[in-house]
């Protein structure tokens, strides 16, 4: 019978344990998160060019597919389709009944608030809160392309490689694609291609086996030619933020997602010093634990954050010493209200993930089920 510290009491050898998180991994994906909150409160065009936070949650979740897809894909499929759809539809809920009582009046296309296959419809009211979920719908699909993207990868994995930047190139200057939701989806699947699949690249080894010098070129190409264009093409989208020219994000995001993980695969970078900071890395794992929920609730809490800052303005001792006015404190509010609402709905990604529901998601924690 083993004993409380996992080893057997007739003094064998201590039991296996769960392998432990990539913390290098988690930190990215954390700071991913917190980067998409600043850019949807403060618009800094350039937050893009400093941390793509979308090419670089591509990429990390390619790599965990390809890990997962070591198991029969049918299986993998299901595990996937069971995380991510039940906090979509309990977030679904709340955001298409506000809109109905807005005045909405849904068609047949409300089946992609069921499976998001295409972009669920909604009004200009509620635009806000669901206009983020391209990325659950790309997601989605890559996902679902995954084993036959990964039995193509592995055919040739340095040709497939490079050749997934031709298709956001194809539609860039030869073929704009049909406008409708299969129009949308495509550019985005083209756009984060690359780095998805730079992520199986990660898993197979394959980025550890190149030199340095190749990959310290082709990334810093990449990152020079998605910096030019941006640049260079201001007049045509109104801006050099890399959210609205799908071919420099494209880019700035293969060079930049290629070097974090080049750096991960050549240097052993684990972050796992990381535990010494009790706290910091308990929030690391909150936001990888709750990262839908941070996800699909951070506009929702910064909306909310308006009328609640409003109302503070009829505290005299609010108006007086707080700044009110201020972008950071919106900021700071709308992470309180995150916070809300990961303790509030965070416990819906443990009952898609079949785990007991908690609040937060580390050891002692208090359950919201006994």
């Amino acid at each position: 019978m083993p004993g409380a510290a996992g080893t057997d009491v007739r003094g064998t050898a201590p039991l296996p344990r769960p392998p432990s998180r990539d913390r290098y991994f988690d930190t990215l994906r954390a700071v991913a998160l917190v980067r998409v909150v600043a850019y949807h409160t403060f618009g800094w065009a350039w937050a893009g060019l400093v941390f793509p936070s979308m090419g670089v949650m591509f990429g990390l979740a390619g790599t965990l597919m390809a890990k997962s897809l070591e198991r029969p894909a049918p299986k993998v499929l299901r595990s996937r389709l069971r995380r991510l759809l039940p906090p979509f539809w309990f977030w679904g809920a709340f955001v298409v009944l506000a809109m109905l009582i807005h005045g909405w009046m849904p068609g047949w296309q409300i089946v992609y608030w069921i499976v998001p296959l295409g972009d669920p419809p909604g009004n200009a009211w509620g635009e806000q809160a669901w206009e983020i979920l391209w990325y659950l719908r790309t997601y989605l699909w890559f996902v679902l392309l995954s084993p036959l993207l990964l039995r193509i990868f592995r055919l040739a994995p340095i040709p497939v490689l490079l050749l997934s930047l031709a298709p956001v190139l194809v539609l860039n200057f030869l073929w704009s694609g049909p406008d409708n939701r299969f129009g949308g989806a495509l550019w985005d699947l083209s756009t984060y291609l690359f780095c998805w699949v730079l992520g199986f690249a990660h898993r197979d080894g394959v980025l550890q086996r190149l030199r340095p010098a190749l990959v310290a070129a082709v990334s810093l190409a990449a990152m020079a030619y998605g910096g030019w264009y941006a640049f260079a093409h201001q007049g045509d989208f109104g801006t050099y933020d890399l959210d609205e020219n799908p071919l420099a994000q494209a880019f700035w995001s293969a060079g930049f997602v290629m070097l974090l993980m080049w750096a991960k695969a050549r240097l052993r970078i684990d972050f796992a010093g990381l535990r010494r900071f009790r706290r910091l890395n308990r929030t690391v794992t909150v936001f990888n634990a709750r990262a839908v929920t941070v996800y699909l609730w951070h506009e929702i809490a910064l909306i909310l954050a308006v009328p609640l800052i409003d109302q503070f303005w009829n505290v005299p001792a609010f108006e007086r010493y707080l700044p009110l006015d201020s972008q950071w404190f919106m900021f700071g509010i709308g992470w309180l209200l995150i916070a809300v609402f990961v303790l509030l709905c965070g416990w819906v990604e443990d009952v898609a993930a079949k785990k007991k529901p908690r609040l937060l998601p580390w050891g002692r924690a208090a359950t919201m089920a006994g």
